[in-house]
Parts: structure tokens; C-alpha cells; sequence
């Protein structure tokens, strides 16, 4: 599975693409971001795989860019993109470059955005344009007081009708100090679903990106 071909420029990095399928992970401003590193390093170990991260500037509070292995695009790089008509629009390239997004972690605030149509910043842009041919997976984040509001549950539950696969969080000790259910699921698990529909894309590489779990 192959996504479009982007737009060369020489602020995004797309065409120097060099895996066969190509991961684009999304970052939101929890506490679980502190884990993205390792989710790219771990995700680079999957054979033929690429991966790009597209970050909200909230999520940068929680770890630094400079230490992920792949580029990083956050707002700025999306108008410093584009200075006239003919120049590509990055959240659209991002789009056609990808061939799997995975937000991880989804914070509630994003969650309650997507669920809304809302698009006010790069990342929640690619999911506006996202190809729901493709997969879009989505691991939320969140303090166990928050899951539990009724809201999270109808938002979630948005998502899921769009096509979107949750990766369910999990119950353990949060950062904050309370015990239960809304951490991000664990990276080997995040990993283990992509890999499921990397192998499924090599085992039925005409069907394209709608492939769903």
C-alpha cells in the first residue's frame, strides 16, 4: 500500500520517504506524550516502515523533539509552508503521504475537537482530511476523571462511527497520583495494532488503506 506522492518542497521532508509503508504519528498535549520517542523508535523497527509525527504545541511541554529519530511538524511549519498559491499546503501533503495515522496519545481536549469537526491547528487538520480509506487509529490519554465524564464516552463513541479504531486505554497509577482507568495504552501494544495492519496491507496490497481490524 502506497499513499500519493507529495509535494517536493524544501521545508517538508515527504519525498525523502524511504520505507513502504509510512506511519504518521500524532501527538496531543497529555502527559503521555513523554513516551513518543520511544513509540517512533519503536515503530522504526518494523521492517519497511517510515514514520513522520505531527505534534500540537501542547504536547511539546511533555517531551522534546530533538530526541524523536524522524521529523517532527507542529503549526509553524504549516504556514511557514505556504507563502503563495502554488505552494503545497502541509496538512494536505501530510494527508496524502500517509499511509496510517496513529494519535497517541489523544488528550480530551483533541478528542472532544475531532469528535466536533473542529480544525485549529496541523494535526487536527490531517484529521479533517483524513482518507477514511485509510486507517486512523487513536489511543486516548487522559486523568480517570475525565474518562469517566459522559462526555468522553459519546466522543469516543464519534470517533468509532467515523471508521477510527480505539486502542483502549488502560487502568494503572496516573501521573497525578490517582489510580484508575486513562493512561495510554502501552507502546508494545500501540505497536503490535500497526504492525496488524502493516501485514495486513502486504497480504492484500490491492485493497489500498481500507483495511480495518
Amino acid at each position: 500500500m502506497q499513499a500519493e506522492s507529495p509535494v517536493t518542497s524544501p521545508k517538508c521532508d515527504l519525498l525523502d520517504s524511504c520505507g513502504k509503508f509510512r506511519v504518521l504519528v500524532g501527538v496531543t498535549g497529555s502527559v503521555a506524550a513523554l513516551k513518543v520517542p520511544l513509540l517512533v523508535s519503536q515503530l522504526l523497527e518494523l521492517p519497511g516502515v517510515d514514520v513522520r509525527v505531527v505534534t500540537t504545541e501542547h504536547a511539546k511541554h511533555f517531551y522534546d523533539p530533538a530526541e524523536v529519530a524522524v521529523s517532527v511538524y507542529s503549526d509553524a511549519d504549516e504556514w511557514e509552508l505556504w507563502s503563495q498559491r502554488s505552494d503545497p499546503v502541509l496538512h494536505i501533503e501530510l494527508r496524502r503521504w500517509a499511509d496510517l495515522l496513529v494519535i497517541a496519545p489523544l488528550d480530551a481536549n483533541t478528542l472532544g475537537k475531532i469528535a466536533s469537526g473542529i480544525c485549529d491547528n496541523l494535526l487536527t487538520c490531517v484529521v479533517r482530511a483524513w482518507d477514511t480509506r485509510r486507517p486512523l487509529l487513536f489511543c486516548p490519554a487522559m486523568n480517570t476523571a475525565m474518562w469517566h465524564h459522559p462526555i468522553t464516552c459519546r466522543q469516543v463513541d464519534s470517533l468509532k462511527e467515523f471508521g477510527y479504531v480505539e486502542i483502549p486505554c488502560i487502568a494503572k497509577k496516573l501521573v497525578c497520583g490517582d489510580r484508575g482507568k486513562g493512561a495510554m495504552a502501552e507502546v508494545s501494544t500501540i505497536v503490535d495494532v500497526v504492525n496488524q495492519f502493516i501485514q495486513k496491507a502486504a497480504e492484500s496490497p490491492q485493497e489500498g488503506a481500507g483495511l480495518v481490524l
